[in-house]
């Protein structure tokens, strides 16, 4: 399979994922050829996602995109992902972020994951991890507050349920959710969102007290093996989690340059 086109997928899914929550959050968006935005409307200062697509012959061409969407939506804080690395946003004040790797896992069976549902296995360190899909709301809002303690995010602290995945999201066709527990206790979570040309695996999040016990593994190979393993998957990688994903069979395709005018 062609890097390119892998790497195309990621982005396009990316941005797939980012218009549904436009719509579970009835936020506006905008969709050029090459470049996704989503005003996010949560507080006047919410950070705006920006997702450029496709490869840009000119960078000036993407940066005065951005700069009339900046202040059409009065933007104070966005973030920008720009995985061809030939942008320079420091005239709008923002400031590159680590380079982080664009991921995919070719499509096939996981290794060692269950087929049946909930997922049931001891925990390292002791005690009873399951994992299973989430198909309620009160379970939904488990997974969100898992993410949001867990990631963690400090904008969305303390959490309100709904405030960063509204029970809606959990409707959107492709968009799923997943959530380890152990011993019954909420300890990691994840969300995969299938475009039906790939997976997307987003927000991989284990609590603090629950690191070191499998339970991201758990969770990921789960997801993986249940949404549409016949697909290739996709992601972003944090330094923390590459390892984990090298293990899982995921792959490079592209660094990928994040801006962030905070």
């Amino acid at each position: 399979m062609n890097t390119g086109r892998r790497l195309e997928q990621a982005n396009d899914n990316a941005a797939a994922f980012w218009l549904a929550q436009a719509r579970a959050h009835g936020w506006r968006s905008h969709v050029r050829p090459g470049l996704t935005a989503v005003r996010c409307a949560r507080t006047p200062d919410d950070s705006q996602r920006f997702v450029v697509t496709r490869p840009y012959v000119e960078p000036a061409d993407v940066e005065q995109q951005l700069a009339a969407l900046l202040d059409a939506w009065r933007t104070i804080r966005f973030t920008l992902e720009d995985p061809y690395g030939g942008l320079d946003l420091t005239r709008f004040g923002a400031v590159r972020m680590p380079i982080m790797p664009v991921m995919a896992r070719e499509p096939g069976p996981v290794e060692g994951a269950s087929a049946e549902l909930p997922v049931v296995a001891p925990a390292h360190g002791g005690g009873a991890l399951t994992v299973d899909e989430a198909l309620d709301g009160d379970t939904f809002a488990l997974v969100e507050r898992t993410v949001v303690d867990g990631f963690p995010l400090p904008a969305r602290q303390p959490w309100t349920r709904g405030g960063a995945f509204p029970e809606s999201l959990s409707r959107e066709p492709g968009c799923r959710a997943w959530i380890g527990r152990v011993d019954g206790v909420p300890a990691g979570a994840c969300l995969t969102y299938d475009d039906g040309a790939a997976t997307g695996v987003y927000w991989v999040a284990t609590l603090s007290d629950q690191r070191g016990r499998g339970v991201a593994r758990a969770v990921l190979r789960t997801a993986l093996a249940h949404a549409h393993p016949e697909r290739p998957a996709t992601l972003v990688a944090t330094s923390a989690g590459e390892p984990l994903y090298r293990a899982l069979g995921f792959t490079e395709q592209a660094p990928t340059c994040w801006w962030n005018r905070a």
